[in-house]
């Protein structure tokens, strides 16, 4: 066993696994704390490295592409802090991060793990229910459909088409970009009717936007996570889009017509927001503008 035992959480590899352990303190950040413990494959590990500081040293672990729904949600976004595959180390336990290291590249090596992505995700990404309350409302999770229930604070358009239900069959993707505190960010759910449309996070009525506390907003990462490892694996995707290359003329038509449909229905949905007092004039005209934009 190589273990080591830090502020910002622990390392434990027994040569098949590496359990990472967040720490309690403080300063610790929120995400890492509410993600929790991460049992992690050896074979989901591409390297590892120790980056040795004056002060602190870091010990860094990469994951292979398409190993971990977390990574796959979150695009590389996550500020350097909440990593969690990234542990502080102080100096005078440097030795002992470079010991654990240095195991399990062993390991690697005589396992001969490739490098290559995987076909599947080796991780299994945060477990189900999970609920998380952000600036824009309150997104749930039930291992089969997502519920959004809007704040007070969110855009009328949203609050007026009250809470949003979507069965897992019927999402594409999962789009998230954190809060910097100078930008908004946003969860997005990508549904088979809505792939068309670019609205706004702020009018979207499939989107989050996240304008609020960076800290807590960050946990919608935890709901995209869990919605990720349950939708197809990247690696399946490219043969769906390339299996039929020679059929690809006949499905523009098919891709237009559905096009064409989701514009009339969200327009359909404006109208009979507009005429039901629900919009004002200048509302109903400035969503209406930015939904053609979109499209």
């Amino acid at each position: 066993m190589a273990e080591i035992i830090q502020r910002d959480g622990t390392w434990a590899f027994d040569g098949s696994t590496v359990r990472i352990t967040p720490g309690r303190h403080r300063s610790v950040p929120l995400f890492r704390q509410t993600y929790g413990e991460i049992t992690v494959p050896l074979e989901a590990v591409s390297g590892v490295v120790y980056e040795p500081e004056r002060k602190r040293g870091r010990l860094r672990m990469r994951l292979r592409e398409g190993a971990d729904p977390l990574l796959q949600a979150t695009g590389g976004r996550l500020p350097e802090r909440a990593d969690p595959y990234r542990l502080t180390v102080d100096t005078d336990r440097s030795g002992v991060a470079e010991y654990v290291a240095a195991e399990i590249r062993q390991s690697l090596l005589l396992e001969q793990i490739p490098k290559e992505p995987t076909k599947g995700y080796l991780l299994p990404g945060p477990p189900v229910p999970v609920s998380v309350r952000s600036s824009d409302g309150t997104v749930s999770f039930d291992g089969t459909q997502v519920r959004i229930d809007w704040a007070d604070t969110s855009d009328r358009v949203k609050r007026a088409t009250g809470p949003r239900v979507i069965g897992v069959g019927d999402l594409v993707q999962v789009e998230w970009l954190p809060n910097s505190g100078y930008e908004d960010g946003f969860l997005r759910f990508v549904t088979r009717e809505a792939v068309f449309s670019k609205v706004p996070a702020e009018r979207d009525p499939y989107a989050l936007d996240l304008w609020g506390s960076v800290r807590r907003d960050l946990l919608t990462a935890l709901v995209a996570t869990a919605v990720t490892a349950r939708l197809p694996h990247p690696s399946a995707r490219p043969g769906a889009e390339y299996a039929g290359r020679d059929r690809a003329t006949a499905t523009v038509p098919r891709q237009s017509a559905d096009h064409h449909d989701v514009l009339l229905r969200r327009l359909r949905e404006l109208g009979e927001l507009h005429r039901g007092g629900v919009l004002t004039d200048e509302e109903f005209a400035m969503t209406k503008a930015a939904v053609l934009r979109s499209f």
